[in-house]
């Protein structure tokens, strides 16, 4: 612990400094501004970090459950792709040994597995077109989910500031309080009727 010295509080081994009636004023300004808006300020600050927090969260908590979807309807697509891809190659792989081992025989039977052929790569394509139909569908609600999730963050954000706006100290009523105390600290304050 440093000693204090009796006179203003300073340690003692503190050099003399010698404030000019400037500095005092302004060191006098500088509390009466921190005791009037300090708190304020404060308060003011935390409640824009915390909002500021909770829409940086809330953003990414979104981002990740939107990731996590995306990336289990691209598992889900991928999984029925290969079912569809690996039966239709099975079967394609059954025809083909059939045709091949009874050409000989049955020949009329041959334009019947071409046609069997035909029909399967039809409904692969089929089965393509309605599983992009069902991504694509699937994209838009994720968009539109996204775009409903972001509107409201904003309406959220908006909401916030404009009760932040709403809350600020009135300027006229603060210039006549500083005016008022402008009064009092040179004297020239008198009350009417006093």
């Amino acid at each position: 612990m440093s000693a204090v010295s009796v006179n203003g509080g300073l340690p003692l081994d503190a050099p003399a400094v010698h404030e000019t009636p400037a500095d005092a004023g302004t060191g006098n300004i500088d509390k009466i501004r921190e005791i009037i808006f300090g708190s304020n300020m404060r308060d003011y600050e935390l409640r824009f970090a915390r909002l500021e927090e909770a829409l940086r969260k809330e953003s990414l908590d979104m981002r990740e459950a939107m990731r996590q979807r995306l990336e289990t309807l691209e598992s889900f697509v991928h999984k029925e792709l290969a079912a569809v891809e690996a039966r239709l190659k099975t079967e394609r792989d059954e025809r083909s040994e059939n045709h091949s081992r009874l050409a000989n025989e049955l020949s009329s039977a041959s334009a019947s597995i071409f046609k069997k052929i035909g029909e399967f790569e039809s409904q692969e394509a089929q089965a393509k077109r309605e599983i992009r139909n069902d991504l694509l569908q699937q994209s838009k609600e994720l968009t539109e989910a996204l775009r409903v999730k972001s509107e409201e963050l904003v309406a959220l954000f908006e909401r916030r500031a404009g009760e932040l706006h709403h809350s600020k100290t009135d300027r006229a009523a603060l210039a006549g309080m500083f005016n008022e105390l402008a009064l009092r600290l040179t004297d020239q304050f008198r009350v009417t009727g006093a």
